[in-house]
């Protein structure tokens, strides 16, 4: 065998297998989760029908080419889109729910005092996309209906849990089936948001508010 001589430093030898470069890795993951923050800004306010790949990828700063690197269809990236925008959502409203400070009654009222802060306003900034794009998707594409389905079936276990804890507690009480309340309560929100957006002005808010009282015998 043949011996190296000790002045000679030796260099450590890679397979190509080896040779991970994780900043591509983490540049390519930032660059998609920009083109879906930048669609759900932009489809807050437009809808998904009339905005064009050419001009989320413009705002997001994104080359056209790269598209179909992270999304085969304009379907899969709707459906990208929608389970993003729920799991930013549910985090937040986790954040809410989970506190460990006031009643669970305190807590879900928490919750509604967002949502009328953040899904009426005109710069929503992507925070009512489900406000927005429900009626508009469910008929355009089954997997964005899906989507949709999955993403606010959560949330309305969130308030479900929320309710029976608040039973708990004795911090509210309702008349009926703790699931069946959280849903009545999710759709009075839901279409308070949208009417909301028809008067331009936040009193559908205030009188959903006032009926999520009367329903949880605040």
């Amino acid at each position: 065998m043949a011996m190296v001589p000790a002045s000679v430093t030796r260099r450590p030898v890679y397979s190509a297998a080896m040779v991970i470069d994780m900043p591509v890795t983490t540049r390519s993951t930032d660059t998609r989760r920009s083109i879906l923050d930048a669609a759900q800004r932009i489809m807050a306010h437009k809808g998904y029908s009339a905005v064009g790949l050419k001009e989320v990828l413009a705002e997001a700063g994104v080359p056209k080419g790269s598209f179909y690197h992270f999304f085969d269809s304009k379907d899969a990236f709707g459906e990208a889109m929608l389970k993003s925008y729920f799991a930013d959502y549910i985090a937040d409203m986790d954040r809410i729910l989970a506190r460990s400070d006031g009643s669970a009654a305190e807590r879900l009222m928490a919750y509604w005092q967002q949502w009328r802060q953040t899904q009426s306003v005109d710069e929503c900034q992507g925070k009512c996309l489900a406000v927005k794009l429900g009626a508009e998707v469910a008929d355009l594409s089954e997997s964005m209906r899906l989507a949709l389905k999955e993403g606010t079936d959560a949330i309305v276990d969130r308030i479900e849990r929320t309710i029976a804890a608040g039973l708990e507690d004795g911090s509210l009480s309702i008349d009926g089936d703790p699931r069946a309340v959280a849903q009545v309560l999710y759709d009075m929100w839901l279409g308070a948001s949208v009417m909301a957006k028809i008067h331009r002005n936040l009193a559908p808010m205030d009188t959903t508010m006032a009926a999520t009282r009367r329903l949880l015998h605040l």
